[in-house]
């Protein structure tokens, strides 16, 4: 009958033993796992930024189209709002800072801080549907229509604000200026 030898308690026994768990461990892949997601992590996190960025971004110039366009629509509805450019302006100011400030004539004229908010009359003559001059200029509202057209008043409001995005990126300026101008015609 054969006797199996038992391994001695022995320093040298314990090394061997070691020795063979951390060789097992290092032909295992489970090691790799965690290599590739630290060397995936900045990507991904470059990824989750720049988007976070883009949408900011979009924001922003959405706000921008908004105030312009919610200027043009206060001073659009009749001659005495276009000609008030502060309550225009200040209707802009409202549409961005989103609170109500009444609009009752005499207005302050509007201050927020990277925003600038401008009103003024443009004007064209409309012959069959089509304006000239197009654009319409300010210029042109001291001009005399021809007889077959008339002469067509609309407000134009641009609104300028300055985007700063959270980090600095090579290539990009800070602050990026973003500008939306809307026109629409004053109701008679």
């Amino acid at each position: 009958m054969k006797t199996k030898l038992q391994p001695r308690n022995e320093p040298g026994t314990k090394i061997v033993k070691h020795v063979r768990t951390l060789r097992r461990i290092l032909r295992g892949q489970s090691g790799q796992s965690l290599v590739e997601l630290a060397l995936i992590t900045p990507i991904l996190l470059s990824l989750v930024i720049g988007t976070v960025e883009m949408g900011r971004y979009a924001s922003m110039s959405i706000m921008v189209g908004n105030a312009a366009r919610a200027g043009a629509d206060y001073g659009a509805q009749n001659p005495t709002t276009a000609g008030d450019t502060n309550c225009v302006e200040q209707a802009a100011m409202n549409d961005v800072t989103g609170t109500f400030v009444s609009l009752t004539s005499p207005c302050a004229a509007p201050s927020l801080a990277n925003w600038t908010f401008n009103s003024v009359f443009v004007c064209g003559c409309d012959n069959g549907g089509a304006i000239i001059p197009s654009p319409e200029t300010n210029a042109a509202c001291a001009t005399t229509c021809n007889v077959s057209s008339h002469l067509v008043t609309s407000v134009q409001v641009t609104v300028t604000g300055k985007f700063r995005s959270l980090f600095n990126y090579p290539g990009i300026p800070t602050p990026l200026t973003v500008t939306s101008t809307a026109t629409e015609r004053v109701a008679n």
